[in-house]
């Protein structure tokens, strides 16, 4: 791995965390206080237990937990795109951060997988 590609990897390896990271203090901000569907607190809150799974695999930089992530991270931004087309107010505008912040995470992993395959690998 070349100093310039070793650079790349360590900046989509801060990307994803972040974005990551961020997804889910979204996640619980926005059914818990931001705009949750009841005045008192959704069950939606749960919706950030799943996004831990990943969560130490890609702060430790393993290799399979990008590749298994960027497909999981998926059903978020399915979430994202159907809530910000379907409500209105502040609950539109955090489904769209949503969806910023699962497509910031899937490019991150994609690309990070992409990079970091072996170089015994043949590139297609």
């Amino acid at each position: 791995m070349t100093p310039n590609t070793a650079l790349t990897v360590q900046k989509l390896r801060l990307g994803a965390s972040i974005s990551l990271i961020a997804l889910i203090i979204l996640s619980l901000a926005w059914e818990s206080i931001l705009a949750p569907l009841k005045p008192e607190g959704s069950k939606l809150i749960l919706k950030a237990v799943p996004l831990l799974l990943p969560l130490f695999g890609i702060l430790n930089g393993r290799r399979y937990t990008y590749q298994w992530a960027s497909m999981f991270i998926l059903i978020y931004f399915t979430e994202g795109a159907v809530r910000a087309w379907a409500d209105q107010g502040p609950s539109a505008k955090l489904a769209l951060a949503e969806v910023l912040l699962t497509t910031i995470f899937f490019y991150c992993t994609i690309f990070y997988a992409k990079l970091t395959r072996q170089a015994t690998q043949q590139p297609h």
